[in-house]
C-alpha cells in the first residue's frame, strides 16, 4: 500500500480532531485541572492544617467574650492553635509543642522566661534519664534476651496458648513499667512478630483440606491475640509507674503546679496505687484474649510451627551475658531501688531526708544515666556503656510535648482561664464525688481515642483540677480519673503511638481493637471507681481537706 495513501486515509478518519486548541470546554477543563492541582498541593503541604491553628486563634480572640478577661481569652485562642496543630499533624509534634515558647509572650499570657522554665524541671529530667536508660537496654538487646527467656519459660511443651500469651503479655507489661510505653511497644513488637513469622500468614486461602484451613484460622486468630497483647500490655504496664507513660508525668507536674503546698506524688506513692490498678487490667486483658482468640484446637495448630526448642535456639544465638549488659542491668536495678526508697513513710522517711527534700526522682535518674557514660563497656579500650552517638534517637518530641503540657497548665492558671471554666461547671457542685470520678474517667477516655493520651491529659487535667476546688472535693479525686481515663485508649489506632505500631503490622484491624478493647475499657472504669475511694484515699491522703 502507498504510504501516502494510508496517511491520508488515517487523517480523513480523524477529521473531528482540531488542528489548534479550542477555547471553551478545554479552557474550563484546564482551569479545573489547575484548581485540582492547587488543592492537591494545599493538602500535600498541609497548608490548610497549618492555617487552621492561627485562624482558630484569631476567631476566638476576635469573637469570644469572656467578660473582659482578655488574657484568658488569648489563652483559649492559643490553646486552640496548639491543639489543632497537635491533632492535625500540621507540623511535627516537637515543633507544635514548642509553639507556646513564642505564643505565650506574644499574646501576653506569660513572660518568655516563665514559659521556658516549664520545659525543664525535675519531671522532665526523670523522663530524659529514663529514655537514655531505655536506649541502653535496647542497644545491648537486654529486652530481647528477657523476652526470649520468659517466653520460652511460658511456652509449654506441648504448646499451651494461654500460657504463651501470659508470658508475652507479662514480659511486655514488666518492661513497660520501667521505660516509656511507646519505646516498649517498639522494642517488643519485633520480638512478637518474630514469633509470628514462623506461622503461615495467609494459609487459610491456600489450604486444600478443611482441617488445614481450620488450623490456619486458629493460627491467624492467635496472631491477632499476640499483637493486641503487646499493644495493650504495654499501655497497662505504663500505668503502674511514673516512668511508664507521659500521662503520669503530666499528672505529677500539674499537681505540683496547681497545689505546690501539698505533698507531691512520688514514684513510690503512685506505684502503690497504679500497680494494683494495672494488675486488675492485666488479668482482664489475659482473660479477654484467651476467651476471644484461644480455643481447644489452638494449641494443636501452633505445635506444628512453634515449640520451646525454637525459642531456646534463638536465645543461645545471643550468647552469654556480656559485661556491658550486666552493668546496664546493675545501673537500672540501682535506679529502681533509689526510686522506691526516696520517700517511704512518716516513720521511715527514706534517703531523701538526708538532703532535706531537695532531691527528686529526676535527680537520681540523671545521676544514674550519667554513670552509663562513665562505666567502661569492656569491649574496646576507652569505650563506655553509652556515648552521645547512641542517644541520637532520644524522643525529644515526647520531652517537648511534656514541656508544652506544663506550660499550658501554667498558662491556664496565670491567665485566669481555669477560674472562668470552673464557674461554668458550678452546676456539678451538688453531685456526689463518687459519681463524678467515673464520669471524669469516661470523659477523658472518650477524648483519648481521637488524639494522643498526652494531649488529652494536658487538656483535661486543668479543668478537673479547678472543678475539684469549685465543688469542694479533693482535686485528685478527679485528676487521677482524668489521667487514668486518658490511658484507656484501646479502641482506635489514633489513641496512642503504641496502637499505631500494632495496627501497622497488618495482623489486626480496627474491628479487632474495638472487640478486644471495649471490655478492657469497661474494666478500667470499674476498677478505678472501686480503688480510688479506697486504696487511693489512703495513698494520696484524699480524706484530708486542702
Amino acid at each position: 500500500m502507498d504510504p501516502r495513501r494510508s496517511y491520508w486515509e488515517s487523517s480523513s478518519e480523524d477529521v473531528t480532531r482540531p488542528l489548534l486548541p479550542l477555547h471553551g470546554d478545554d479552557d474550563d477543563g484546564a482551569a479545573g485541572r489547575r484548581s485540582c492541582a492547587a488543592l492537591r498541593s494545599l493538602l500535600a503541604n498541609k497548608y490548610l492544617a497549618v492555617a487552621s491553628g492561627p485562624v482558630a486563634c484569631a476567631l476566638i480572640c476576635g469573637l469570644v467574650d469572656l467578660g473582659g478577661h482578655r488574657t484568658a481569652r488569648n489563652m483559649l485562642g492559643v490553646l486552640a492553635w496548639v491543639f489543632l496543630w497537635w491533632i492535625t499533624d500540621a507540623v511535627p509534634l516537637a515543633v507544635a509543642s514548642m509553639a507556646p515558647l513564642f505564643l505565650f509572650p506574644v499574646f501576653g499570657i506569660s513572660s518568655s522566661d516563665a514559659v521556658a522554665k516549664a520545659y525543664m524541671d525535675d519531671v522532665i529530667s526523670l523522663v530524659l534519664g529514663s529514655f537514655i536508660l531505655a536506649l541502653a537496654i535496647e542497644h545491648y538487646n537486654i529486652h530481647r534476651r528477657l523476652a526470649l527467656n520468659i517466653t520460652s519459660l511460658f511456652c509449654g511443651d506441648p504448646v499451651k496458648p494461654p500460657l504463651l500469651l501470659l508470658g508475652i503479655c507479662g514480659t511486655t507489661m514488666f518492661i513497660s513499667m520501667w521505660i516509656h510505653n511507646t519505646p516498649c511497644t517498639v522494642m517488643m513488637m519485633p520480638v512478637a512478630t518474630g514469633i509470628l513469622q514462623r506461622f503461615p500468614r495467609d494459609g487459610a486461602s491456600s489450604s486444600t483440606s478443611s482441617g488445614a484451613a481450620a488450623d490456619a484460622r486458629e493460627v491467624q486468630r492467635f496472631s491477632k491475640a499476640v499483637v493486641l497483647g503487646v499493644v495493650y500490655a504495654s499501655a497497662i504496664g505504663g500505668m503502674a509507674t511514673l516512668t511508664g507513660t507521659g500521662v503520669n508525668i503530666i499528672l505529677v507536674g500539674m499537681w505540683s503546679t496547681y497545689f505546690p503546698e501539698q505533698p507531691p506524688i512520688t514514684f513510690s506513692s503512685w506505684m502503690s496505687f497504679g500497680l494494683p490498678m494495672a494488675l486488675v487490667l492485666f488479668v482482664a486483658l489475659w482473660a479477654t484474649l484467651c476467651v476471644l482468640y484461644c480455643s481447644k484446637n489452638t494449641g494443636r495448630a501452633l505445635s506444628a510451627y512453634l515449640d520451646r526448642s525454637h525459642l531456646r535456639r534463638e536465645l543461645s544465638l545471643l550468647g552469654p551475658m556480656a559485661f556491658a549488659e550486666k552493668m546496664v542491668l546493675a545501673v537500672f536495678g540501682g535506679l529502681i531501688v533509689l526510686w522506691m526508697t526516696r520517700t517511704l513513710t512518716d516513720d521511715i522517711p527514706g534517703w531523701g531526708s538526708l538532703f532535706h527534700g531537695e532531691v527528686g526522682d529526676g535527680t537520681v535518674t540523671i545521676m544514674m544515666a550519667t554513670l552509663l557514660f562513665i562505666i567502661p563497656s569492656g569491649k574496646n579500650d576507652g569505650e563506655k556503656l553509652m556515648d552521645w552517638g547512641k542517644c541520637r534517637r532520644l524522643q525529644w518530641n515526647i520531652i517537648l510535648l511534656l514541656g508544652a503540657g506544663f506550660a499550658i497548665a501554667d498558662g491556664f492558671r496565670a491567665s485566669g482561664l481555669t477560674d472562668i471554666l470552673s464557674e461554668g461547671l458550678g452546676f456539678l457542685r451538688g453531685a456526689p464525688a463518687l459519681a463524678i470520678a467515673p464520669v471524669a474517667c469516661v470523659f477523658s477516655g472518650a477524648i483519648t481515642e481521637f488524639t494522643s493520651d498526652d494531649a488529652t491529659t494536658t487538656l483535661v487535667l486543668p479543668l478537673l483540677a479547678e472543678l475539684g476546688k469549685s465543688i469542694g472535693v479533693h482535686p485528685l479525686l478527679l485528676m487521677v480519673p482524668g489521667a487514668v481515663g486518658a490511658q484507656l485508649s484501646y479502641l482506635l489506632p489514633t489513641g496512642s503511638p503504641g496502637n499505631v505500631v500494632g495496627f501497622s503490622t497488618g495482623y489486626i484491624s480496627i474491628k479487632d481493637m474495638v472487640i478486644a478493647g471495649m471490655p478492657l475499657k469497661i474494666v478500667g472504669v470499674a476498677a478505678l471507681t472501686i480503688l480510688l475511694p479506697t486504696l487511693g484515699s489512703v495513698v494520696f491522703g484524699m480524706d484530708q481537706k486542702l
